[in-house]
């Protein structure tokens, strides 16, 4: 009984190490992979602190679960005021939440009680006559669960390392399933933080692009109200874009607009070919139906770039719009929702000369 708190608190550790591992390592291969230098490895950050906190923990149990009770409660700290910023954080919300973030305290308060327990009795790391690996065990623990979480995790996200990409960011003809459409190049009708676009832009920011003042600036007309389909279609980015699908001109051109959920759906690619994939018409929101599961690859995406989700040019009710991620699924989120991976690309009928 005297070893229950540090078996306890080991058993805990094993537990919240590997669930952030999982997720940490699913996470970098889903959205991070393929942007430059150690940028995916940030996924990985949370299941490294509790991986060090877990070893400091084991070797030194007092100061290592003191440290863990700080890392607890400031880490609920976040995660509340997390919560506030995004509104008034509801019950669920907490709750959901709680378990989590106590545990972090109860484990290291039970590596305390350990360290006592060790301080008490002389119990270190055993004694000669129990064998290097039973000595030992505590230390290679975390390690050891951290590289086979890992590898699992690589195998089932193998797909990756074999992504087609050629390069190509300029304007391209994809024919999809059952849909042909010419698609924008990287600038401001591929959102890229490039050619004059102040980063990805979120729904509202697009669909009031032409309103005045024209431009990127703050809307007072619209201030706190959200953007809605008649005005996308009225004062959208597209409509400004020129033919070559780079320069922003001052008046509408009219050329270029938002493509629906049906035709990105309908373009995605797999292996450099279309993954023939199609939403029901009947759902809300899920996963299309493909021949094959698509992936972030060329013509339609680009693998070294952030945005993994492409907003469509159909709103879901006055708060949200739907968008697309490249494995398929479909789903909607508040117009006004704004980060790397989100982003857009515009589209616009094939030419006759465009077709081969």
């Amino acid at each position: 009984m005297r070893r229950l708190p540090g078996l306890l608190a080991s058993g805990l550790m094993l537990v919240a190490t590997g669930l952030w591992t999982f997720w940490g390592f699913m996470e970098m291969y889903y959205e991070g992979w393929g942007q430059p230098g150690l940028y995916p490895l940030i996924y990985l950050s949370v299941a490294g602190a509790f991986l060090a906190f877990w070893l400091l923990a084991e070797a030194w149990p007092r100061p290592g679960g003191w440290l863990i009770i700080v890392f607890g409660v400031l880490f609920t700290g976040w995660i509340f005021s997390m919560q506030l910023r995004r509104g008034a954080p509801t019950i669920t919300g907490l709750l959901t939440w709680i378990p989590v973030t106590a545990m972090v305290v109860l484990v290291g308060a039970l590596f305390v009680v350990e360290g006592r327990r060790r301080r008490r009795s002389g119990d270190r790391r055993g004694t000669a006559a129990h064998g290097w690996l039973r000595r030992n065990v505590r230390l290679l623990l975390p390690p050891g669960a951290f590289l086979a979480i890992g590898i699992v995790c690589t195998a089932l996200n193998w797909h990756v390392f074999l992504r087609v990409d050629d390069g190509d960011r300029g304007t391209r003809l994809i024919r999809g399933n059952g849909v042909t459409l010419v698609w924008a190049p990287a600038g401001p009708g591929w959102a890229q933080s490039e050619g004059g676009i102040p980063g990805n832009l979120s729904w509202n920011a697009i669909a009031l692009y032409g309103m005045e003042p024209v431009g990127f600036s703050e809307k007072p007309e619209r201030e706190g109200r959200h953007a809605t389909w008649e005005e996308m279609e009225r004062y959208g980015l597209f409509r400004y874009l020129a033919a070559d699908g780079v320069t922003l001109s001052q008046v509408p051109q009219d050329i270029w607009r938002m493509p629906t959920v049906d035709e990105i759906v309908r373009s995605l690619v797999r292996g450099g070919e279309n993954a023939g994939c199609a939403f029901p018409e009947d759902l809300d929101r899920g996963r299309a139906r493909c021949d094959r599961s698509p992936d972030k690859e060329t013509p339609l995406w680009a693998t070294d770039h952030p945005f993994i989700y492409m907003w469509a040019g159909q709103e879901h009710d006055s708060v949200a719009a739907y968008y697309v991620g490249y494995n398929g699924w479909v789903h909607h989120q508040p117009k006004s929702w704004e980060n790397p991976r989100h982003g857009h690309r515009f589209v616009r009928e094939p030419l006759p000369g465009e077709m081969p």
